[in-house]
């Protein structure tokens, strides 16, 4: 099984990267819940509540956007077979 370790250093980059935005998507999806939960009888969410929803958001953006920019930046197909493993 693969590793971090066996990764080279542009490849650790993108799997952080990975990391970040899968814990953003978390995050977005838990609160979203939480909001729909809590209005699911009625109701409307709260400024502030759409306002958290907006600022999770925008980071899971900036994080996917990160994503992409670290996979493009790996160029040995051997880092990406081994991200790939690590990632599902």
């Amino acid at each position: 099984m693969q590793t971090v370790d066996d990764l080279s250093e542009q490849a650790k980059v993108a799997y952080q990267a990975y990391v970040d935005m899968s814990q953003s998507k978390a995050a977005y999806f838990n609160c979203m819940k939480e909001i729909d939960g809590k209005y699911q009888s009625g109701g409307a969410p709260s400024t502030a509540e759409n306002l958290e929803l907006e600022k999770l958001l925008a980071r899971h953006d900036k994080n996917v956007l990160a994503f992409t920019t670290a996979m493009a930046a790996v160029s040995d197909d051997s880092d990406t077979e081994k991200l790939m493993q690590l990632m599902s």
